[in-house]
C-alpha cells in the first residue's frame, strides 16, 4: 500500500509534502491522484503555453503529462520558503522557489512560486498556483 492510498489521514501539510515530491519526480499520476475528482487547479497569473485552469483530477494528470512531457526542464530541488496554516484547517498557503535545470542547455534556473491548497478528507479540492510566468519563459528562453 503507497502514501497515496490513505487520503483520509493526509494533512494538508503531508499533501503539500507529496506535492513537492510529485514536481521533483515529474510524476504526472502521483500529483493528480493527490487531486479529489472534481478538484479545480488554477493558474490566476497568466502565463504563455499554459492553460488558465485545469478541470478535475484527469485534466490535472492529462494537463501536467503534457507539460512536463514535452519540457527539457528538471527539478533539482524545490526550496520551501514557508506553509501557512489558515483559520480554515482544510487550507494552507506555501511559498517556494523551483531551482532547476534545462537538459537542452545544462543551465540552472529559478522560479519563485506560491500554491494554495485546499484539502479535504486528505485530497486536494481546489489550487491556485502562482508561479512567476516570466520566470518560466525566461528559464524555456
Amino acid at each position: 500500500m503507497s502514501h497515496l492510498d490513505t487520503p483520509a489521514v493526509r494533512t494538508p501539510h503531508e499533501v503539500l509534502t507529496f506535492y513537492y515530491q510529485a514536481m521533483l519526480d515529474k510524476s504526472p499520476d502521483d500529483l493528480a491522484d493527490l487531486y479529489a475528482m472534481d478538484a479545480v487547479h488554477e493558474f490566476p497569473f497568466a502565463s504563455p503555453g499554459f492553460p488558465p485552469r485545469y478541470e478535475g483530477r484527469e485534466a490535472v494528470r492529462a494537463g501536467y503529462r503534457a507539460a512536463w512531457g514535452a519540457s527539457p526542464a528538471q527539478v533539482l530541488e524545490v526550496r520551501r520558503i514557508a506553509a501557512y496554516e489558515t483559520a480554515d484547517p482544510e487550507v494552507i498557503i506555501a511559498e517556494h522557489v523551483v531551482v532547476g535545470t534545462l537538459t537542452t542547455k545544462a543551465t540552472k534556473f529559478t522560479v519563485p512560486g506560491l500554491l494554495i491548497l485546499h484539502v479535504r478528507s486528505g485530497l486536494i479540492t481546489r489550487v491556485r498556483d502562482y508561479m512567476d510566468g516570466l520566470g518560466v519563459v525566461s528559464a524555456r528562453a
